[in-house]
């Protein structure tokens, strides 16, 4: 009798088509998958943040010479960059997400305080038509790149604590997007980094969709936000300019407006199916503006060709998977919301970025995570790894633990 009633489930797992199984094995949520995910964020954080030092080398060197520098000294500082957040990342996995996570307040208005500094005070610095920096002496810093982090972090931090108001509609809007998310993204639109502003914007919306807003209230935020990066856009004659050589109505004197656009895609595409070879790019020789920068991906795909640009959005996919299952299989609302919140900063930005490199998106300079050049970047982004990390490590021993209860339970029984 055991055997017909185990038989028909057998068959029904039989006649399962394969890709339906391969696509519930990906998408598993369970205790055993814990370990297996800790390990993939560990790894992919560690190889991305390496590969990127290499692609900074090899896209940065050439002009570096031709200004009568080193030839690694923007891929050293790079490196030191990459070390330094590789380090901050492994020592926040052992930090309990309980702790972390009351850094909400603290991070979010360091973050405004700094933001206010970059935008209204001489402490601010201007670099290529954006106001995104703070000097003190030979020290830089790019606050908006943590204000991504922050933002993220206090999100999660407030829904958390109050889960059992978010019926109520002002329960959910307060404090996250008023007051702190429009004074963020207002701050940051003042120095007229409107890429920034668009994925500080992506971060709100993740939270306000986790959250349980309804739908229509989302798409009316959605339309207000995209309202206001319309009039930011058009107010700065340097973005407006960017969008019309983007629709190919003005392209300037000379095609200058769509240059970088067209030589970043003329690299992209002279990439082939394998590549021209490692640190081979001929389009980095001055011919495209920022190539180490918001064009890093353009030298990528001309070095390494079509397989190697595959195998890089891989690792950005198999990352977002495996923050969602961190998500899926958190019982907090802090850990859901805060893995879609970072999901949503990396693999949008990271979209955005491959939009503006082939042409779908305008130029609006943001930057590829991981990769591109930049100490900010790299840490604000190792950072965020190490919030997730935190809650994978946690996650992890909490099945390592149980696991370990149940053989204690099986063993007496075994001996009886």
């Amino acid at each position: 009798m055991a055997t017909k009633q185990h038989q028909p489930a057998t068959e029904a797992t039989a006649k399962t088509p394969l890709l339906t199984r391969l696509i519930g094995i990906v998408e598993s949520a369970s205790g055993r998958m814990a370990s297996i995910d800790y390990w993939m964020v560990l790894a992919i954080s560690v190889v991305l943040a390496v590969f990127g030092v290499l692609m900074v080398q090899s896209s940065a060197s050439v002009e570096a010479i031709a200004k009568g520098k080193d030839g690694f000294t923007v891929a050293l500082s790079q490196a030191t960059f990459a070390g330094v957040g590789i380090v901050l990342m492994l020592v926040m996995q052992f930090i309990k997400p309980s702790t972390l996570k009351r850094l909400g307040w603290p991070s979010v208005l360091g973050a405004i305080l700094l933001l206010f500094l970059v935008a209204f005070t001489p402490l601010g610095h201007t670099v290529l038509g954006n106001r995104n920096w703070i000097r003190i002496g030979p020290l830089g810093l790019q606050p908006s790149e943590f204000a991504k982090l922050a933002l993220a972090v206090f999100a999660a931090f407030m829904l958390e604590k109050k889960q059992h108001l978010l019926h109520d509609m002002k329960h959910l809007v307060v404090p996250i997007v008023i007051p702190v998310g429009i004074t963020i993204v207002g701050l940051v639109v003042v120095g007229k980094d409107v890429g920034t502003a668009l994925v500080l914007l992506m971060v709100i919306a993740a939270a306000m969709f986790l959250g349980g807003i309804r739908m229509k209230w989302l798409a009316g935020f959605a339309a207000v936000g995209f309202v206001g990066l319309a009039v930011a856009v058009m107010g700065s004659s340097n973005r407006r300019q960017r969008v019309l050589a983007w629709l190919d109505t003005d392209c300037g004197p000379s095609d200058q407006l769509c240059y970088q656009a067209s030589m970043g895609l003329h690299a992209f595409a002279s990439g082939g199916w394998f590549g021209v070879g490692a640190g081979q790019s001929r389009m980095k020789w001055s011919y495209v503006p920022e190539a180490q920068n918001d064009f890093i991906f353009s030298i990528l795909g001309e070095e390494f060709g079509l397989i190697g640009v595959l195998f890089v959005l891989a690792m950005f996919i198999v990352l977002a998977l495996a923050m969602y299952r961190i998500a899926m299989r958190a019982s907090d609302m802090y850990t859901k919301v805060l893995m879609g919140c970072l999901m949503s900063w990396v693999i949008g930005q990271t979209f955005v970025n491959l939009g503006t490199v082939t042409g779908v998106l305008p130029v609006i300079g943001v930057p590829l995570p991981f990769i591109s050049s930049g100490g900010s970047a790299m840490l604000a982004i190792m950072l965020a790894m190490g919030y997730v990390l935190s809650s994978a490590r946690a996650q992890k021993l909490a099945f390592e633990a149980g696991e370990g209860k149940a053989k204690d339970k099986t063993i007496p029984a075994k001996q009886k």
